[in-house]
């Protein structure tokens, strides 16, 4: 090993300017320049070059100066842009002379030429210049790949691979303090750093980065001009070159971390640093800074008088005590962020695994978070009382003022969003480690605020890691971690803060918890830290973390990396984007403008408008984050937004979108799928872009094969838009703003099997109501006319969801045909086996149609629809003229609709139809024999409704009953409908993926509807 502390040569400048002149020509001016181990002098030759004379220690063996001299070489060589100084031959030839002093001693003298620049020690370190630094590294490191020569191999103090023998120099540190301080570093290295140095990178590296070596360019401050003294060069681990440039580039500045990261991100990109060399690189740093201050104490006897030992260690003391106040796994995180890796390894996958499969996660409330009525907590508000209040430890105040908040606005869930800005910690233990003179604001948890007692329950499974009590003043209180295992993700933590004490007596280390398991309550303000009462959910990919170095604030300077360490837990409670940031208009906004600019008679649903932003399967989400069960709009089949769909929709339309002029796979293709799932002669397809068209085109059909325009269809139903679809729909003609009946338009009782009279005999229901249409055929054929069509849906809907009597369609459509008409089905809103047992409603009545109409679930959302008929018809309909639908048929809506048919069937949607519908048919029964409100229930499949009456013998219509009950259920975050020619029926038509859960959530949610509405009455 070098010896370190034999003495630096001790030539005059004189004799320093006549080695320059008799060795290497050079004459000029003269003047000493600091070192540590050798002596330097700055040459100003008379010609106006500059150099550097070195003369070395006479400890250090010749093949070690001739490593020196390789190196300068092999870089001239194979870098000569790099600004390196370069050697100067002496007169005889010779890079290295042998020079007696007048101690006696030999010492070799090198020189070699000066590099311009300010030393770094004397700019400005911004994050640029030391990026720059960082680069100019790694592009030395490059260029010092396979380059290998034995002097090389030296070992010494300052190589960091013997950075653990600082120990034996502790003795040198009188203060007992300072000596506990690197004590605890070299601790560190010994049992996690020293032993994975041998499997760390090794190369030849300059090593001695520090600011007096490193030279900034002058005209551009921003850019490293040179790097110069090799002197401690030598093989060692690739990473002590960054550590060593971090430790002196980063003394005396505000945040050393973010300085330090600066220097990685610039050798990172340049010489790309593994995850493992990261991993070392804190303790690498602090190492260098205990090796500089232990030799410093070492030699100060015997070197009093070099300041060059000395000008750095009060700085150096400093950053040791700041760095031991961090933790290093935090700062670890900011430098493997700086290279692009996950701050810590497997962070990404555990966000992206959450974000993932959190649809699957049980609630941590007993109501879903996404299901409530939400707003944001005010602590983003300086000057909110709440804020005020909360910051001055006055609780009972703070929470006055919320639950005032909540009653006044129907709030049920109080959200503080992860990230905010927060004032209120105002405590010392919120100053920043990191950056001096900052405090950490940024909240690094989510809150819920509800009423204390508010039971919590984990999502996933968990394993109970710690259980204890933070009794400081706007501390935790009750503080529960729990680590996650789940398959297929890496483990996590979560954090659960300001928790009633319990849990404490009911939680142990190491108890499993299930999924949806009780964790705790929301702790009342003596036990919860001293807040209103809420919880401090925080995840934390780094299990290895106490529950007490989760960092609950962070700074807002290293807000992407917290991110990555503690991610925003609201995927994991399930709450949507939406609860944190609204786009757009207000509702209020919106409804002015349509007043303004659109129809005035487009209605709109319910007292309190909802703005819907985003949809999600069986869910409709706000504006404001709720989400609410989406029972009513049958148009998504598939439920909203299906992935299937959406990928089918985009991929086709990256391609082309041309019409039916043009010959493409997808028309026929989809064709052939669609009618394959209708019995009989209907084979014959084409298409259109609404159920409106859909019926308009049958119509056109009816009349070019029968040549009549009469009609019959039933009481209140409702066919479509157009005039001609209006003409046929009581439920338009016959209410405001109708016409009436027209003369080709005959209409027939609704066969309604609930209001049928009392004195029918069940079995003879279907024949009762259908000589009603043997009637209306009667009155034509005195008229002299006869049926071109009878018209229904399979299950009439605006009607009230009306289940005809079974064998009814198959004697009306032997009567129609008997008169010469056609029979069509209107299945737009009960087709693609929404009734579960069939893909088609009509087949429940065992007939087949001449005509069926297909429209609103056909494309999950997308504007399409479709005719289906036979070809005796379609051969009627081919009169010469034409038909062509500008969109109809296109390649992307042929796309998505092929993509309905896929998941229907691959997903046996028509089974979880039959099954979930059959639950709620039971369910619905047991609701009916608990209210006397309910007079019906039916349904097949998920084509369901519930009729409520004032009096079940009367069966007079409830209707305001049923408007309170539709408003009350979309109060509690449910969708559905009222329909019937009374406006009493509650209809539900939800997505084909409906669940279990989802049907439980709905009875809930009825169950408290049907108890609030009727104790009003």
């Amino acid at each position: 090993m070098i010896n370190l502390s034999h003495p630096a040569p001790s030539f005059s400048d004189a004799e320093a300017l006549g080695i320059a002149r008799d060795h290497f020509g050079i004459e000029g001016r003269v003047s000493s320049l600091a070192s540590e181990r050798d002596q330097n002098f700055r040459i100003d030759a008379s010609d106006g070059s500059i150099w550097i004379l070195k003369a070395v220690n006479s400890s250090e063996p010749k093949d070690q100066s001739d490593f020196q001299t390789a190196l300068l070489h092999h870089l001239e060589a194979n870098s000569p842009g790099l600004p390196v100084p370069r050697l100067r031959r002496s007169l005889q030839g010779q890079v290295l002379v042998p020079v007696q002093s007048q101690s006696g001693e030999q010492h070799f003298i090198r020189v070699v030429s000066w590099q311009e620049g300010e030393p770094l020690a004397e700019c400005k370190r911004t994050p640029e210049v030391l990026q720059s630094l960082g680069q100019m590294l790694g592009r030395l490191d490059r260029a010092m790949q396979g380059f290998m020569h034995p002097g090389a191999l030296r070992t010494f103090d300052w190589d960091i691979r013997a950075a653990g023998l600082s120990r034996q120099r502790l003795k040198y540190i009188d203060d007992v303090e300072d000596r506990a301080l690197l004590g605890r570093f070299i601790k560190r290295f010994d049992a996690h750093v020293e032993p994975r140095l041998p499997t760390m990178r090794a190369a030849i590296i300059h090593n001695d980065a520090n600011d007096w070596n490193v030279l900034v360019d002058t005209k551009n401050p921003a850019r490293i001009a040179g790097l110069i003294d090799f002197g401690d060069a030598l093989h060692s681990v690739l990473i002590a070159e960054v550590a060593v440039a971090c430790a002196y580039s980063i003394l005396d500045l505000e945040d050393p971390i973010g300085a330090a990261a600066s220097i990685v991100t610039g050798f990172h990109a340049e010489y790309p640093l593994q995850e493992q060399e990261v991993e070392l690189l804190f303790d690498l740093i602090a190492m260098r800074l205990v090796t500089s201050v232990t030799l410093s104490a070492q030699r100060k006897e015997k070197t009093d008088d070099n300041p060059y030992l000395a000008i750095s260690e009060a700085p150096a003391w400093a950053l040791l005590r700041r760095l031991d106040a961090i933790n290093p796994g935090f700062a670890t995180a900011i430098f493997r962020h700086a290279c692009g890796f996950d701050a810590s390894s497997g962070a990404k996958a555990i966000a992206g695994w959450i974000r993932h499969n959190s649809s699957t996660f049980a609630p941590v409330l007993a109501g879903h978070p996404a299901t409530l009525a939400k707003a944001l907590v005010p602590y983003g508000d300086p000057k909110n009382a709440m804020t005020v209040w909360s910051a001055s430890q006055e609780p009972e105040k703070a929470t006055d003022w919320w639950d005032s908040y909540c009653r006044e606005n129907e709030v049920a869930l109080g959200i503080g969003p992860w990230g905010e800005e927060r004032s209120v910690y105002t405590g010392p233990m919120f100053e920043s480690r990191f950056v001096a003179g900052e405090r950490r604001t940024r909240h690094l948890g989510l809150d819920l605020f509800m009423p204390a007692g508010t039971k919590l329950f984990t999502p996933i499974a968990a394993t109970v890691a710690e259980v204890l009590i933070e009794p400081d003043p706007l501390g935790y209180g009750c503080l529960i971690k729990l680590l996650h295992e789940p398959e297929g993700c890496p483990p996590f933590a979560t954090l659960w803060g300001h928790l009633a004490h319990e849990a404490l007596t009911r939680l142990h280390q190491g108890d499993v918890l299930a999924a949806g398991d009780l964790v705790g309550e929301m702790g009342a303000h003596a036990e919860n830290g001293g807040w209103a009462p809420h919880l401090h959910l925080q995840l934390s990919v780094d299990t290895a973390l106490s529950a007490l170095d989760i960092l609950g604030v962070g700074e807002a300077r290293y807000l992407p990396i917290w991110a990555e360490l503690f991610p925003d837990p609201a995927d994991f409670i399930g709450l949507p984007r939406e609860t944190f940031h609204q786009t757009g208009q207000s509702r209020q906004g919106i409804i002015a403008a349509r007043k303004s600019m659109l129809l005035p008679n487009l209605s709109i649903s319910y007292a309190e408008p909802i703005k819907f932003v985003r949809g999600e399967g069986v869910w409709l989400i706000d504006d404001h984050g709720r989400a609410y069960l989406d029972c009513f709009n049958n148009v998504c089949h598939l439920g909203h937004a299906h992935p299937d769909v959406v990928s089918a929709l985009s991929t086709q339309a990256g391609l082309l979108n041309t019409n039916t002029r043009y010959l493409h796979d997808n028309i026929v293709t989809y064709a052939e799928r669609l009618t394959a799932t209708l019995p009989g002669d209907l084979k014959v397809a084409t298409f259109a872009c609404t159920g409106s068209e859909a019926n308009s085109l049958m119509l056109r059909m009816m009349r070019a094969h029968t040549g009549r325009e009469e009609a019959i269809v039933l009481d209140w139903a409702y066919h479509g838009t157009t005039q001609e679809l209006i003409d046929l729909s009581p439920y338009k003609y016959k209410r405001k703003g109708g016409k009436g009946r027209m003369p080709h338009v005959y209409e027939a009782i609704i066969p309604d099997s609930y209001r049928a009279p009392p004195d029918w005999p069940r079995e003879e229901i279907a024949k009762r109501y259908a000589e009603n249409i043997a009637e209306q055929i009667e009155v034509m054929r005195k008229a002299g006319k006869a049926p071109g069509l009878f018209l229904a849906e399979s299950i009439p809907s605006v009607a009230g969801q009306v289940f005809l009597p079974d064998g009814y369609l198959k004697q009306v459509y032997a009567m129609v045909r008997a008169a010469g008409g056609i029979c069509a089905a209107d299945e737009v809103q009960v087709g693609f086996g929404r009734v579960g047992s069939h893909w088609w409603a009509y087949e429940m009545q065992d007939v087949v149609p001449d005509i069926v109409t297909m429209g609103k679930p056909i494309g999950n959302g997308h504007p399409m629809a479709a005719v289906v008929t036979t070809r005796e018809i379609a051969d009627s309909f081919n009169n010469g003229m034409e038909y062509f639908n500008t969109f109809a048929g296109n390649p992307v809506s042929c796309a998505v609709g092929l993509a309905v048919l896929d998941v229907i069937e691959r997903d046996n949607l028509r089974q979880n139809a039959l099954d979930i519908g059959n639950y709620l048919l039971q369910r619905f029964e047991a609701m009916k024999a608990r209210y006397d409100v309910i007079g019906d229930v039916r349904g097949r499949g998920l084509f369901l409704g519930i009729e409520l009456v004032t009096d079940r013998k009367t069966k007079h219509p409830a209707t305001e009953i049923a408007r309170a009950i539709n408003n009350g259920a979309r109060q509690r975050g449910v969708l559905m409908g009222t329909e019937g020619p009374h406006d009493n029926i509650l209809k539900l038509r939800p997505p084909m993926i409906f669940s279990r859960a989802n049907a439980d959530h709905l009875i809930d949610v009825l169950e408290d509807t049907f108890t609030a509405v009727l104790s009003n009455q």
